[in-house]
């Protein structure tokens, strides 16, 4: 087909042509040649398709990889088909390169086949996207040109735009456009990659228009009319251009004054146009434009018998182009597609609709079609919508599943079960599910305004209360209400309470609370027969007791593993198998606790689950750092940051957990600079729970890194926070033997004992054979501090051995370490006179074990010691008389706080290194102002001056 030039796309743009936009072009293409991406932005007609494909064609030399989508508003309703247009021709070329439930993910979504069978959440196709372009990246860089964002179907969007925001340095760069009015484009530089220059472009002026009128041929023109036809278009360049050409085509000119001979508006300029086709023509084009992705098939389907004679007689007068590859049809703008649209009678309209609901080959097209070929309620058309959502929901699409769910509803009878609310709550969870919590929440306050039947009614307050997120202290108002819509339905109750749960979890940091309001949901569950709820309920009180060390932890798991089971819950991170995955671990089970882990890992990899794969990726890691296997957990650890980075999932708990790898076998300075982040996250979630295993890590970073003294900061605090939630069983964080060997190393050994006295009580009591043995490594170290060498001798080898036979292997170095240590030191005691200990004081035994390890950092700890000899051990004594006389008697909080005072630090300093606040600084020191008989700070520090001139 022929298409006239000024609709016509040229295949080749140059920059001198793009008339008027000269600045613009040139600060745009500077940003590309920088590595940025550009946004470009403006109102219909202006422009921006043409200087997109003048930036493209002059930059896209510099890309490896060009990958090019462009939508239309018709197709806008329809998932993944600006997705197929990106990466239909790439697919073979990243296929390869991507893990199996990404690739099925992706293939299904550009092929069609196969979504009803992938049941997965929608992340893995996000990440499929995002490994997709990481791929390309990786043999060169990419260039993501695509126009008219504001037509991409959302779950293009939403992938493009998760895609944009992760990929860091990765050199993968954006030239997009997007229809705006106004300044409302930030929406869209959101969804963009964080070093976007967003450009927008302005209507032109005078001599810009009279330029452009005359670069096409619509010469020669009065100034007058040029001005007039400026005024008219208000500098648009698509209305200039056509208001010229009207006047080219016009027998007669208007006289200076005279109005132009034309409308102002596009519209009613295409619609004059579409005065000269024929009346079948014109229902082509009225079908085309209805359709999404028309084709001369599609066209025939729906019954136009000469579907490509009549295209082609609109393609003459510029109304359409057809791609050049393919029987795709398509407007040559979509100004043209929606007033053809606009302009047919509605009893037209839906006669289009009814015809293309059988034409369309899509089942969610067709029942789109259905939809708006229908008036009022029907129960058929509301199922074909409804399956329609499901189907969506399948592909990984919830947003267009939520908008096909809620046109469901508004078909659906009052009386019809399902009814129309049950359906737009099922659309508000979809909404739920696709981010936008806002329309889930409205959806559900509308549905509460209406509801009376109670399953109804809490099935919204559920919705609105997971509306919250973490912030479910904001909605605390609603649950005395939900508990009054469930009465005494124990089915309703099993879900409120086991909202309750999470409530004294997150918000109060109770787990005492947690774990009773979880107890009580599984039991209200059993009596409504509603087995995932009471799984879901059982599965968290174990997990809760496991965490507080309680004794009925394992009768606990084994309820919840008891049959029948459901399978959701069997492999989702919080259900029952992550319990016992907890339970083992915890219990010294290491080889079952892999098997579980390597189990559960490997079936939501299967399903495409992917949030559950970023915490059981952390578990894995977990195990194997326990194990000993340090380069083996230091890379699952980093997979799980990155796919939790990815995904926005469980960012603080995954670097947490890398930080412990990174301490043990990777970049100390990363670990440091990862617990704090972690530490961060929880503090900004008002997460206590995990802001004690943020700072566990801190500290044992710092401990790695040679700085005890923060160590006993950090891990004081920690002490507090799981006294406060009532945290007992030493096997959850595992840094008491870490905060007793800080203290040993700062000449504190009577806390370092009284830290050790008080976890192997519980220790003892809960069976936690790997705890005891580190306990007792900690406790050797405090009876060499007191000069009892032997005796410290004796527990390090008994030490040593029992750690080996329980597999923890990087413990077991550290035992071997410390022994080494303690025999190098007494080379130093035979020289001045002391009692030498038996065994060789060599570091091998050490460097061996932590080489198997591949624990880097301890090895290069050993290697200094080694080459440093025995004057160079670091000394391990009592506190020196500053610590122990001017500083006795106070509490343990009090010490650190007097501590930095002597160091010279102020009250804010002190507040942010003990993680307390400044008013409990000032309280603290008022406190030990009185016990020291003092007046002020200035006093500590006199008093610690004389002391160490004493």
């Amino acid at each position: 087909m022929t298409v006239p030039r000024d609709f016509q796309e040229p295949p080749r743009s140059r920059p001198d042509l793009v008339i008027g936009r000269e600045d613009l072009f040139t600060s745009a293409r500077e940003q590309l040649g920088r590595g940025g991406s550009v946004l470009l932005h403006g109102p219909a007609g202006i422009g921006k398709s043409t200087v997109l494909r003048a930036l493209a064609a002059d930059y896209a030399g510099a890309a490896r990889t060009v990958l090019r989508c462009s939508a239309t508003e018709s197709e806008s309703h329809l998932p993944f088909l600006a997705l197929a247009d990106l990466f239909g021709l790439v697919l073979d070329e990243v296929s390869g390169a991507l893990p199996a439930a990404q690739r099925t993910a992706l293939e299904s979504a550009l092929t069609g086949r196969g979504e009803s069978t992938l049941q997965r959440d929608g992340l893995a196709l996000r990440l499929a996207v995002l490994s997709a372009l990481r791929a390309l990246a990786a043999k060169g860089p990419v260039l993501v040109v695509a126009d008219d964002l504001q037509w991409l179907d959302a779950a293009s969007a939403e992938l493009l735009g998760f895609a944009a925001r992760r990929l860091g340095d990765t050199p993968v760069q954006m030239l997009c456009a997007v229809r705006t009015e106004g300044q409302e484009y930030d929406r869209h530089l959101r969804a963009s990659p964080p070093d976007t220059l967003a450009v927008r472009l302005g209507p032109l002026s005078r001599t810009q228009v009279s330029a452009l009128l005359d670069h096409r041929g619509y010469t020669p023109l009065s100034r007058s009319t040029i001005r007039d036809i400026h005024r008219t278009s208000g500098g648009n360049p698509l209305f200039a251009l056509e208001l010229g050409r009207a006047l080219a085509e016009s027998p007669t000119r208007p006289r200076p004054g005279e109005p132009l001979p034309v409308p102002t508006s596009l519209r009613a300029l295409v619609l004059s146009r579409l005065e000269m086709l024929s009346d079948e023509a014109r229902r082509t084009l009225l079908v085309a434009s209805a359709g999404a992705r028309p084709t001369l098939a599609l066209l025939h389907a729906a019954g136009r018998e000469h579907a490509e004679a009549e295209t082609a007689q609109a393609a003459a007068l510029g109304l359409l182009a057809t791609e050049g590859e393919g029987p795709a049809v398509r407007f040559a703008h979509p100004l043209i597609s929606a007033a053809l649209y606009a302009e047919a009678p509605a009893r037209e309209r839906r006669a289009v609709h009814a015809a293309l609901s059988t034409a369309a080959s899509d089942p969610i097209e067709r029942a789109r079609h259905l939809a708006l070929a229908t008036t009022g309620t029907d129960p058929e058309v509301a199922a074909r919508l409804a399956e329609a959502a499901a189907l969506a929901r399948d592909r990984g699409a919830p947003s267009v599943a939520a908008s096909l769910g809620l046109l469901a509803a508004r078909h659906t009878p009052a009386d019809s079960t399902p009814g129309p609310d049950e359906r737009r709550l099922q659309a508000a969870e979809d909404a739920i599910t696709a981010g936008e919590a806002d329309l889930a929440r409205d959806i559900a306050r509308d549905v509460l305004t209406r509801a009376t039947v109670p399953a109804e009614r809490v099935r919204a307050w559920m919705v609105v209360i997971e509306a919250a997120g973490q912030a479910l202290g904001d909605v605390d108002a609603v649950f005395p209400q939900v508990l009054a819509d469930a009465g005494d339905d124990p089915r309703l109750l099993a879900l409120v309470h086991y909202q309750l749960a999470w409530r004294g979890l997150v918000v109060e940091g109770d787990f005492a609370e947690a774990r009773q309001e979880a107890a009580h949901a599984a039991e209200l569950a059993a009596r409504g027969k509603d087995r995932r709820t009471e799984l879901m309920a059982l599965s968290f009180q174990a997990s809760t007791e496991t965490l507080m060390g309680h004794p009925d932890a394992p009768a606990t798991v084994k309820r919840a593993l008891k049959e029948p089971q459901d399978p959701y819950v069997a492999c989702h991170h919080n259900g029952a198998g992550s319990a016992r995955f907890r339970w083992l671990i915890m219990s010294d089970q290491l080889p079952e606790a892999r098997a579980t882990i390597t189990a559960l890992l490997r079936e939501v990899r299967r399903r495409g689950m992917v949030e559950s794969e970023v915490h059981f990726l952390r578990f894995l890691a977990e195990t194997e750092l326990r194990s000993g296997h340090c380069g083996r957990a230091l890379d699952l650890a980093r997979e799980s940051l990155r796919l939790a980075r990815d995904s926005g999932i469980g960012e603080g708990a995954s670097a947490m957990l890398t930080s412990l790898a990174e301490a043990s076998a990777g970049d100390v300075d990363r670990a440091l600079a990862l617990a704090r982040e972690a530490a961060d996250h929880a503090e900004v979630d008002g997460d206590q729970m995990y802001l004690s295993r943020a700072l566990a890590a801190l500290g044992y970073a710092q401990l790695v890194a040679g700085d005890p003294a923060a160590t006993v900061r950090s891990l004081r605090r920690v002490r507090e926070l799981e006294q406060g939630l009532g945290i007992t069983d030493p096997a959850r964080g595992r840094w008491h033997g870490d905060l007793a060997e800080a203290l040993v190393r700062v000449g504190e050994p009577g806390e370092a004992q009284d830290v050790i006295d008080t976890a192997r009580v519980h220790a003892l009591r809960l069976g936690r054979e790997s705890v005891l043995a580190v306990l007792d490594r900690a406790e050797a170290l405090v009876r060499a501090a007191r000069g009892e060498h032997e005796a410290a001798l004796v527990r390090l080898t008994s030490v040593q051995d029992r750690l080996g036979r329980l597999g923890y292997g990087l413990e077991e170095a550290r035992a071997a370490f410390a022994l080494a240590r303690l025999r190098t030191r007494t080379v130093g005691l035979v020289r001045t006179g002391g009692t030498p200990l038996p065994g060789p004081a060599s570091y091998d035994e050490a460097a061996r074990l932590f080489r198997r390890c591949r624990a880097l950092p301890w090895l290069r700890q050993v290697d200094a010691a080694a080459a440093a000899g025995p004057a160079a051990v670091e000394p391990v004594s009592v506190a020196p008389p500053v610590a122990l006389d001017a500083l006795e008697g106070l509490a343990s909080m009090e010490r650190q706080v007097a501590s930095l005072v002597m160091e010279g630090a102020t009250n804010r300093e002190i507040a942010a290194r003990l993680f307390i606040s400044v008013k409990t600084v000032e309280a603290t020191l008022t406190r030990v102002y009185r016990k020291l008989g003092i007046r002020s700070r200035v006093d500590i520090v006199r008093l610690a001056a004389g002391r160490r001139t004493t």
